[in-house]
């Protein structure tokens, strides 16, 4: 099981539908800053400054899952709550939890590639590093 790591975000007006409702894409957006800020929460440097894997871009995103329970609007404080739930080779999946205190808001499960930036600019997927690995353990 790897570490947990919280991402806040606090919802504003324009975060919303006229409604008063949390706009689904904003989920995503909010999914995909925690994914990036797992990683340096757990003590890694951002990608585009990881000497120890050159010209790695990042992990971008192969797959996508969001299941919504309950709807947020704005004034409310979220936690993200991320964490890798399984290592593949080049790839890896990341499961994160929206809650608004102790109710689950929503759930997404994000499937992402390790890649490095080639002569010529063409992306190629790598093996997670064991160093990653055991820095998110």
């Amino acid at each position: 099981m790897s570490k947990e790591t919280v991402y806040r975000v606090n919802v504003q007006f324009g975060d919303c539908d006229p409604a008063g409702i949390v706009f689904f894409p904003n989920f995503s957006s909010w999914m995909d800053a925690a994914s990036h800020d797992y990683f340096i929460q757990c003590g890694l440097p951002p990608w585009r400054e990881m000497q120890t894997l050159p010209h790695c871009v990042g992990a971008p995103l192969l797959e996508v899952a969001t299941r919504f329970h309950t709807s947020a609007t704005y004034g409310e404080s979220l936690e993200v709550h991320s964490r890798i739930e399984e290592w593949r080779g080049k790839v890896f999946i990341q499961s994160h939890r929206i809650m608004r205190g102790d109710t689950l808001v929503c759930e997404g499960r994000a499937t992402r590639a390790l890649c490095i930036k080639q002569d010529g600019g063409r992306l190629k997927a790598v093996p997670v590093p064991d160093f990653i690995r055991a820095a998110c353990d």
